[in-house]
């Protein structure tokens, strides 16, 4: 078939340009194969193309490709394709897939109930497709940050071509080898928000059972991660990641004899047991990719497994079996608090200082909704709608309350919450809810201050900023503290101070906002509220 152009100028002299091109009907590509030009143009001339016939498809890569884009084809890759899986309403089945281009461009795609099925036998991982017309949107950010910002939808009136080997014309893409992969030793250091996401590459060390956990009971399955670096990282796979994905590792690790490898791609990060890894709605897991990038990682957990499972890591994160306390990694600079009130950047910090609990007469719990954990000022637990839950649902209990740290420097006050601080207080946080708000009663608190007398504590902290456009504020949350050793060969000059509780005539009850500086008068901080997100 040949297909001729014409190209036309606007200006003061007059171009033209018959442009022959011939069209292959296998790879819908033209190839030109002749020009002739009629005059020269000046510098400002504008030049038109037309192209005749007019209802040629477009061959063009995914950055080309937008909604009022039509009858285009692009070439692109299967790099990574999840499971079918439901909808949050539980209206539909849908599956996500990750195409590549030949520039390796990546975009979502997603198909729903009907084509899940039709495309079965046909999409599969890292084969390469012709793609026409799929439908096109701006991707939604209500669970994470997308990848592309527009993404395909793969329904009825898409053309999808496979390409195989014995193609004429096309040939498949090679394997793919990009990888956007946040590495263990930054995860300290990044700005955790509630849309934060990563792409992981990681040893799977151990693998626990199915358990159900938290206040609401939700299934889960934690698993324990390392990377060549020894950095280790607790690892939630939540509802049916758990019991899909979490069975496959499980069974693997009991009949393979070297570590295992996955990739995780759309991972959040959870400050709610300390700094951890959890799956989202939109996560994918696969086990032992082929990118060079697992493979060498393969082969080098192979010749260290016996290293890496000899022992613990001093690096660890977190682990199943105790609440999450995060050492201070290997070179981590401790900072004082003083410089932290005073640092313009947010971020973790490390610190060593002692802890009291200096406001005794504060809640200690909150309530929040069961479903989406969003805290609300209520004190009663009846049952409500959720806006944004978009169902009636509970309220339930929340350990949260303020610490004051303590060093060299200056006083500061935290916050802390969930299971740390209930095993700060030794009390869970139904209990603290029946004794302070249902019983209106004060907590005991001489347990505590025993513990915390004359100890010094290693702690990590993370620094937010929160207000409206004219006011700005900062607060501090422990994300966790351990007890620092004694070693008799100290070089530190501190003296430890006794924390005396403060007497109910030293107390001016009032209530405002917790920021980063001295907690001289009890304060009240509602922080953000650290859940299971989808």
């Amino acid at each position: 078939m040949t297909v001729y152009a014409v190209l036309q100028s606007t200006g003061n002299s007059a171009l033209m340009y018959m442009l022959k091109y011939q069209y292959c009907s296998s790879c819908h590509m033209l190839f030109l194969s002749s020009c002739t030009s009629v005059c020269q143009p000046n510098k400002d001339t504008t030049i038109w193309l037309t192209i005749f016939p007019t209802n040629m498809v477009l061959r063009v890569n995914i950055n080309q490709i937008e909604p009022a884009t039509q009858d285009w084809i692009c070439k692109v890759q299967i790099v990574e394709i999840g499971r079918p899986r439901e909808s949050l309403d539980k209206k539909c089945t849908f599956q996500n897939l990750i195409l590549e281009d030949e520039e390796e461009c990546q975009i979502k795609a997603v198909m729903y109930t009907d084509e899940i099925a039709q495309y079965a036998a046909t999409l599969k991982l890292l084969n390469t497709y012709l793609i026409s017309t799929a439908k096109v949107k701006v991707s939604p950010t209500s669970y994470g940050k997308p990848i592309h910002k527009f993404q395909w939808t793969l329904d009825k009136e898409t053309v999808i071509e496979q390409i195989k080997e014995s193609h004429e014309v096309e040939k498949p893409l090679p394997p793919p080898t990009k990888l956007n992969i946040t590495s263990f030793d930054r995860l300290p250091h990044l700005m955790v928000d509630s849309a934060a996401e990563i792409d992981i590459l990681a040893i799977v060390l151990r693998c626990g059972p199915q358990k159900n956990a938290g206040r609401s009971q939700h299934r889960c399955r934690e698993i324990t991660l390392c990377d060549n670096q020894r950095n280790q990282f607790l690892f939630t796979l939540w509802e049916d990641f758990g019991e899909i994905e979490g069975h496959e590792i499980s069974s693997k690790m009991a009949t393979e004899p070297d570590l295992l490898v996955i990739l995780g791609r759309s991972i959040g990060i959870s400050t709610y047991q300390g700094l951890s890894l959890q799956t989202r709605y939109n996560s994918t897991l696969r086990v032992n990719p082929t990118y060079p990038q697992a493979v060498a990682l393969i082969k080098w957990a192979k010749d260290n497994k016996t290293m890496l499972l000899g022992s613990p890591s001093e690096k660890t994160s977190a682990t199943s079996s105790i609440s999450p306390m995060i050492v201070t990694p290997a070179g981590q600079q401790l900072i004082s608090i003083a410089k932290i009130s005073s640092a313009p950047s947010m971020g973790m910090f490390y610190v060593e200082a002692e802890m009291a609990i200096l406001d005794e007469f504060q809640d200690f719990c909150v309530l929040e909704c069961s479903g989406c954990k969003q805290k609300k000022r209520t004190k009663d637990r009846k049952d409500f709608e959720c806006p944004k839950c978009n169902r009636k649902t509970s309220l339930v209990p929340r350990c949260s309350f303020q610490i004051d740290l303590i060093d060299n420097t200056t006083i500061t006050t935290a916050s802390i919450s969930a299971e740390l601080g209930e095993k700060l207080l030794s009390m869970i946080a139904e209990d603290i809810f029946d004794i302070t708000c249902t019983k209106r009663q004060s907590l005991s608190l001489t347990h505590v201050h025993e513990m915390l007398s004359n100890k010094v504590f290693e702690i990590q902290l993370r620094k937010s900023s929160w207000g409206s456009s004219n006011t700005a504020n900062a607060t501090l949350s422990i994300l966790s503290y351990m007890e620092k050793q004694h070693t008799p060969d100290s070089t530190t000059d501190r003296t430890p101070k006794k924390i005396k509780p403060l007497e109910i005539g030293d107390v001016e009850v009032m209530v405002t906002t917790a920021t980063a500086g001295p907690s001289n008068a009890p304060a009240k901080f509602e922080p953000p509220t650290p859940t299971k997100k989808v």
